[in-house]
């Protein structure tokens, strides 16, 4: 396991550096525990590490001085909090330790995007950069696997998702249950923390609305109406959804061409596997008849990986004319535009859309299927 976040190891020990905080969020289980272990294998001074979750911790730092946090760290200059946004007014106190302790380094993580936006964005303006940390991408996992059996575990990867503890698990019995217990004791437990949100049944079943819908254009005012509930609230359940990174939401992209659809958006799942279990089918692709949302849902996440861990500037979209052209996928990059279609058949013959080179003729354009998948998530090129 230790070899695997490599890419993100080396990245955060490039940017830990005097007087900037490091904010490593990401959903629960995904590892960032033990990145943070590596991370401190590494380290050849000494360091101090707490946990959000402890009540030492909270003691520790609840009196908010420079002279408190002085005494506290002694001569250490590398501080590590794990889970920090448990800590209350984390922002304010991390901005104190910075501000005002020369040559202070400071790492630290958080399972929920919420807490941590809210208790360090603002205060740590200027003073953090912040990484998002996935379940394991095919640009780590190529580290442990050859061609074939990568060919071989794509398979189960549509179906079971990418958490790192199914690497260690034969059976798909075991994977199941596994990410049923994610759903129920960590996914649940964030969500429910939120607002004092109660109302689990309306939320799952928004998912499982949101899941039949990958690669479609979602109304809020139609989820709204199937589940009973507000726009507004749809909308909110949304956003927290996002926040606790279970899934994510794409525009629509246009130049103001008045024939293109921006209005309404898509939402995609970081993980096939939770997709997967919220509508209780872990059926092996042979018999699934959603192969092809699985393989385009599975392709995003993986290249959200890939630009985040390549530190790409981007902007994502997708594109769809009213009278139904489309391009699943939209990159603007670099002054350029680049189109993509996925397809899981790589024998289907699909031709760019009318519209789009017209409106868009130096854009690029390429299907992305089974055969060449590896290099658009893999390897750097300089022209795709």
């Amino acid at each position: 396991m230790k070899i695997l976040k490599k890419i993100i190891k080396e990245q955060i020990l490039k940017n830990l550096v005097p007087n900037k905080v490091i904010v490593l969020i990401g959903p629960r289980r995904v590892g960032k525990t033990v990145l943070i272990n590596e991370v401190i294998d590494t380290l050849t001074v000494p360091y101090l590490l707490l946990s959000g979750e402890d009540f030492t911790t909270l003691d520790l730092l609840e009196r908010r001085s420079v002279q408190n946090y002085k005494n506290i760290l002694g001569e250490t200059r590398i501080l590590i909090i794990d889970e920090a946004q448990k800590i209350p007014d984390i922002g304010n106190k991390l901005k104190l330790m910075v501000d005002h302790i020369a040559g202070l380094k400071i790492l630290i993580t958080g399972s929920s995007a919420f807490d941590i936006g809210n208790y360090v964005g603002e205060p740590l303006t200027g003073r953090k950069k912040t990484f998002n940390l996935y379940a394991l991408s095919e640009q780590e996992l190529n580290q442990i696997e050859n061609v074939i059996e990568k060919r071989s575990n794509l398979r189960m990867r549509l179906v079971y998702g990418n958490y790192p503890e199914l690497i260690h698990l034969s059976g798909n019995e075991e994977r199941a249950a596994y990410l049923k217990e994610i759903i129920n004791s960590y996914l649940l437990k964030d969500i429910l923390a939120f607002q004092e949100i109660r109302n689990a049944d309306k939320i799952f079943a928004l998912l499982r609305l949101i899941a039949f819908q990958i690669g479609n254009e979602v109304s809020l005012q139609e989820l709204g109406k199937q589940l009973g509930m507000s726009k507004n609230t749809v909308e909110k359940y949304l956003d927290l959804l996002a926040k606790v990174f279970v899934i994510h939401k794409v525009g629509g992209f246009s130049r103001n061409l008045r024939k293109e659809v921006t209005k309404n958006s898509r939402w995609y799942f970081y993980d096939n596997g939770l997709r997967n279990l919220i509508i209780a089918n872990v059926n092996p692709i042979e018999q699934r008849n959603d192969i092809g949302m699985l393989w385009e849902n599975y392709m995003i996440s993986e290249r959200l990986k890939y630009q985040a861990y390549n530190n790409m500037i981007v902007n994502n979209y997708f594109w769809r004319t009213y009278d139904q052209q489309e391009i699943d996928w939209v990159e603007e990059r670099g002054g350029e535009l680049y189109g993509y279609e996925f397809k899981w058949n790589p024998k289907r013959n699909v031709k760019i859309p009318v519209a789009w080179k017209k409106e868009y003729v130096n854009a690029g354009f390429k299907v992305i299927n089974p055969d060449n998948y590896l290099e658009w998530i893999i390897q750097k090129t300089n022209n795709d």
